[in-house]
């Protein structure tokens, strides 16, 4: 790479190749090894990268996905610097904080304090600020009182919590996140999921591995689908999901016809793109959390890769309990969208007054043909919201409502049919 990329690309992968030397034969006492001095030396190659290229822009989420032994991890150690690529250049602008492998950078004989504070100066803080936030990093991964036990004795759960939560508060301009967020349990799942909406909201960006299909449609931009090293796919993460779901499911005879299918797939076959989608309120705009009965709203912006004439556009919300609470649609309010050129940007909105019981909740957006209804692009729960407030038990909405007290009639008062 002779010159750095342009400003707005934040990572740029050419050409990168990585081949590790497996021995044939294994050697495990003295004994075989004065015998025989040349066993154990007879290696083969396996190509864990094979001339992979790719870019991502500043501020974009990008997913990175595939098999087991796709050579996701392989990469993702690479562009951290674990492991040196035997080919190939690889740009990265930003501070950088990698979240890879259970155990990296971690002496598993020194305690959490010790931990924390020489992870944080790894990855770029001064010993002051180390200091300064390890509190807040203690109470985000919620292991104070395990502070001083040794990290040998946590268990891999307290580990993820560890690292990841040292991970987000180094400030971070680049997040490398592999996918071992899936040893955590559901409730610190949730709150790694706050912390990337909000770093997406704050421009981060961010490279996550994972096998989840929904993980990648919700989170990311777009994403690259790898296969035994090379790059089958790189495009909008609802068609490499739709690639990585069909690869994944075939038969050993179809998978290299479906390979050769994917590489040669064109994105542009796509009428729209879901680029993003939030909450908001009149009193706070773009928000995560929205108040009890204020005027709030959902709003989404999609990039039109071909014409279109009067698309429906669809937002539902659903609860924590998986339940689709409501959904509204341009076409039940005789909405006209309007006609929309390739290359065109649009917001679109939907306002409404929240009467949603306190709670979390997810957003999804579809959008469809006006004539038809041919799905023409689907992001599912691409974005989480709070209403804050008390619970008031196993509710889904709190409908405006007012209570009356009045006299029951007396005896006298009761007509024939009442007595």
């Amino acid at each position: 790479m002779s010159s750095p990329p342009a400003e707005n690309v934040a990572v740029q992968v050419e050409h990168v190749c990585k081949t590790f030397r497996l021995p044939k034969e294994q050697v495990s006492t003295l004994k075989e090894r004065i015998l025989h001095p040349t066993r154990g030396q007879r290696t083969e190659a396996l190509l864990a990268l094979r001339d992979v290229s790719f870019e991502v822009a500043r501020g974009e989420v990008f997913g990175i996905v595939g098999r087991n032994g796709s050579g996701k991890s392989t990469l993702m150690k690479c562009l951290a610097g674990i492991y040196r690529a035997d080919a190939g250049e690889m740009w990265l602008r930003g501070r950088m904080a990698p979240f890879i492998e259970l155990g990296v950078g971690f002496n598993p004989d020194l305690s959490a304090h010790d931990n924390v504070l020489i992870n944080a100066v790894m990855l770029g803080l001064t010993p002051d600020q180390a200091r300064e936030r390890y509190g807040s990093i203690m109470d985000f991964a919620e292991l104070h009182e395990f502070a001083e036990l040794k990290l040998k004795n946590y268990s891999s759960g307290m580990q993820v919590r560890l690292a990841f939560s040292v991970m987000v508060h180094v400030d971070a301009d680049l997040l490398l996140i592999d996918e071992v967020l899936a040893v955590g349990d559901a409730a610190f799942q949730q709150k790694c999921y706050d912390v990337l909406d909000r770093a997406r909201s704050e421009g981060k960006t961010i490279l996550l591995v994972t096998h989840d299909m929904e993980q990648v449609q919700r989170f990311c931009d777009r994403a690259l689908l790898l296969d035994r090293g090379r790059v089958v796919a790189v495009g909008h993460s609802r068609s490499v999901a739709r690639q990585y779901t069909q690869l994944n499911f075939a038969a050993p005879g179809e998978r290299e016809s479906l390979v050769r299918a994917a590489a040669l797939a064109d994105d542009d076959d796509d009428v729209v793109v879901i680029i993003d989608a939030w909450a908001q309120s009149e009193a706070a705009g773009r928000t995560t959390v929205l108040e009890p009965t204020e005027a709030s709203g959902m709003a989404t912006r999609v990039r039109f890769v071909s014409p279109a004439a009067d698309p429906v556009f669809i937002f539902s919300i659903t609860d924590e309990q998986q339940r689709r609470i409501m959904s509204m649609s341009t076409d039940r309010q005789s909405f006209a969208t309007g006609s929309h050129a390739a290359g065109d940007e649009i917001d679109v909105s939907v306002g409404f007054a929240n009467h949603l019981a306190p709670g979390r909740y997810w957003l999804s957006v579809h959008v469809r043909e006006a004539v038809g209804g041919q799905l023409l692009a689907f992001r599912e729960d691409i974005y989480s919201f709070v209403v804050s407030g008390p619970g008031w038990g196993n509710v889904v909405v709190d409908l405006p409502h007012g209570f009356l007290l009045t006299p029951a009639p007396t005896m006298s008062e009761a007509s024939p049919d009442e007595r």
